[in-house]
């Protein structure tokens, strides 16, 4: 069983429009792909609503649907910049919509995580994360005009993003590692992440840390399996 790993699209920001994955995504099944994982961001911004939604979400989407029609399992982890998509009408479109997967390809062990969230650290960002994601801002997000909701989430993470740049101009490979060493011991094998948007491969004990990189900058995708 060939499985696909598709990290930080970013669709409609640096990823451009959506013909080069769907080019892509239209050749999985002559591949032989029987699961994709996508690690989130697939858009630039994406909100599990259907008022938000745009021109280039429902072309992507249908390309998703039809590989499930096709018997192709998607999961979907959900990322930075992914806010409600597992308790809104995008739910259906994939098997599973979750913080982490994990999953097996010839008797190797994965568990896939964003990543955004490992940097015990950066306390400011992990804040933005909580904050971002909370009841509060589900509930302003569904009474507020798409307009203003957009632009209300748009102009706080540009805000943000001109903090704690030392926490930003490096991967955090401590951080990555310590995690790692908590997770993957007599559980898994690998863990991938996303977020980063640089590949990197990094042992961790009898096993490995795999960051994916991000589709916007070569479209690459990752193959496991045969």
């Amino acid at each position: 069983m060939s499985v696909a790993i598709i990290a930080d699209c970013h669709l409609g920001g640096p990823g451009g429009d959506a013909e080069p994955l769907l080019a892509q995504l239209e050749e999985f099944e002559d591949r032989g792909c029987r699961h994709v994982v996508l690690m989130g961001d697939i858009f630039h911004v994406w909100v599990g609503k259907r008022s938000f939604e745009t021109p280039l979400i429902r072309q992507v989407l249908a390309a998703f649907e039809r590989l499930r029609k096709a018997g192709i399992k998607l999961d979907y982890i959900e990322g930075n910049r992914d806010f409600f998509i597992g308790q809104g009408p995008y739910a259906s479109v994939f098997d599973t919509v979750a913080t982490e997967i994990t999953f097996e390809v010839e008797g190797t062990k994965y568990l896939a995580v964003h990543g955004d969230g490992l940097n015990d650290r950066d306390r400011q960002y992990l804040f933005w994360r909580w904050f971002s994601k909370s009841l509060p801002v589900r509930w302003a997000v569904s009474i507020l005009p798409p307009p203003l909701a957009r632009y209300l989430m748009h102009s706080s993470e540009a805000k943000l993003a001109k903090t704690n740049f030392k926490h930003k101009a490096n991967i955090p490979r401590d951080a990555i590692l310590r995690y790692a060493a908590g997770r993957l011991p007599g559980n898994f094998d690998v863990l991938i992440l996303g977020h980063f948007h640089e590949a990197r491969v990094w042992p961790s004990g009898e096993g490995e840390v795999r960051i994916i990189d991000a589709w916007f900058n070569h479209h690459h995708i990752e193959w496991l399996g045969t």
